[in-house]
């Protein structure tokens, strides 16, 4: 009985020193965050670097080392292919240093990051369409960037798959016999892509086919 109270005792002891321990992880200097954080994103441990990265963030508001940082976090979430918090990491980059020199390049980044997380062709018709503005708005801020081709490569993608979409859905409202509405879909599918011949449509896997 002894032991097993020595030893209950021993681990409460071990557990309140490692929470002591934690909760001294305040008020470090800025490269003190920095670094932890590259040696997370260096390890995989991304929702740590997360956590390590708000502590940088909450303590060194005005930190030089900030845009790095978000930088670094964002296209590490992008490599787990975790594109929405990629995108949210983005968003905090424009937002905080907007005036930045390479504004074209992390925008550029954002329209990629929507376009990879882009999956199931018939259920997101809003993020492909959120993603063709995004492009759109790039094309016509940026003409000049080294980046312009790739976005506009992205663009030729997503109007494509937009152009399948609502050609689908046309030929749906063929089928129950509603011509009007099928004319409406048939002409924004040309509006997005006018070749439609030339568009392969998406080889989907029968068992998700299903549920398109």
């Amino acid at each position: 009985m002894r032991q097993i109270i020595t030893l209950v005792l021993a681990i409460f002891i071990f557990t309140a020193c490692s929470s002591k321990q934690k909760d001294l992880e305040y008020n470090k200097p800025a490269v003190y965050w920095y670094n932890k954080m590259l040696k997370q994103v260096a390890s995989y441990n991304i929702d740590e670097a997360d956590d390590t990265y708000t502590s940088l963030e909450s303590e060194h508001k005005n930190s030089p080392l900030l845009p790095s940082a978000l930088m670094i976090i964002a296209t590490a979430h992008m490599e787990q292919e975790e594109y929405a918090m990629a995108n949210y990491y983005f968003d905090e980059y424009l937002k905080k240093f907007g005036m930045a020199n390479n504004v074209d390049y992390v925008r550029y980044l954002k329209v990629k990051a929507k376009f990879m997380g882009f999956k199931n062709q018939f259920r997101e018709q809003e993020l492909v369409s959120e993603s063709i503005e995004d492009a759109k708005m790039f094309i016509e801020a940026y003409p000049d960037s080294k980046y312009i081709h790739m976005v506009k490569t992205i663009k030729s993608r997503l109007d494509m798959a937009k152009a399948v979409f609502d050609q689908e859905i046309s030929e749906l409202y063929t089928r129950m016999d509603k011509p009007k509405a099928s004319e409406v879909y048939s002409s924004r599918a040309k509006e997005s892509w006018d070749d439609m011949k030339s568009v392969d449509k998406v080889d989907v896997p029968w068992y998700r086919a299903i549920f398109e």
